[in-house]
């Protein structure tokens, strides 16, 4: 099996079309097919921030659910827009205003359209995928090697969120340890979430999430060629939003 992982796309549709232009697939209709037959698989947090959440959710849940061309686990912030389609009580900060604000002016019909396409995405979804065929693990923000198999609230906690310390910086951002060191699985974990300038491979791992919402690329990883695929973002840069490991 050929995969394409998808990182981070927070509503930056015309950075993934590039994208998938790069990695050779063919637009069709409202889809995007590889001549070789290549999967791609998105890593979550597909809408929030960027300018169009609507249409990436549309083509996402084409892709997975009307196509079955292209997989699809959640994040954080998919998490946290399914939690508002739902009619929890959820704050509408740290992006999901945006995602909110394109909703709300589309009509009633649209918007019952896109909370069931995306609502149905969600709930059908796994928390996180295995897949034998190309030796990887795509999890949101990760997993350790101990929780792959389960599926209980930590480890939850941890695919959506990343080994979180309870700590925050002075920006408000939490503080992650770096589990990705102490990874000794053969399987390769493909993950994002956190935004990176480069992608960051540390054992047999790699962090896709390179900030394209913040003005920087949008990576996807290939496997098996073990390689790595970017496009420039054209948001506007904020280097503060990047993590930075010794």
């Amino acid at each position: 099996m050929k995969i394409d992982v998808i990182g981070d796309v927070h509503g930056c549709l015309n950075e993934l079309h590039t994208l998938f232009n790069k990695l050779g697939y063919e637009k069709q209709d409202d889809s995007f097919i590889h001549p070789d037959g290549r999967l791609p698989v998105f890593v979550g947090d597909i809408t929030d921030r960027g300018p169009h959440s609507m249409d990436v959710i549309r083509l996402v849940c084409g892709m997975v659910l009307d196509q079955n061309r292209a997989r699809y686990v959640p994040g954080n912030h998919c998490n946290k827009l399914y939690r508002y389609f739902s009619g929890n009580n959820v704050m509408l900060k740290h992006g999901l205003e945006t995602t909110a604000a394109e909703f709300q002016v589309l009509n009633a019909k649209a918007q019952s359209s896109i909370k069931k396409q995306f609502m149905t995405l969600y709930e059908n979804a796994p928390l996180y995928l295995e897949i034998p065929e190309a030796n990887a693990i795509v999890a949101h923000a990760g997993i350790k090697e101990s929780y792959i198999g389960r599926y209980g609230k930590k480890v939850k906690t941890f695919v959506l969120y990343g080994d979180i310390s309870g700590e925050y910086y002075p920006d408000g951002r939490p503080i992650r340890r770096d589990w990705a060191r102490h990874y000794h699985g053969d399987r390769w974990i493909v993950y994002g979430h956190t935004p990176v300038m480069e992608p960051r491979l540390v054992n047999k791992t790699v962090n896709i999430d390179t900030g394209c919402v913040f003005g920087n690329a949008l990576t996807a990883f290939r496997l098996p060629e073990e390689e790595t695929v970017t496009v420039p973002s054209s948001q506007p840069f904020i280097a503060e939003k990047f993590t930075h490991f010794d």
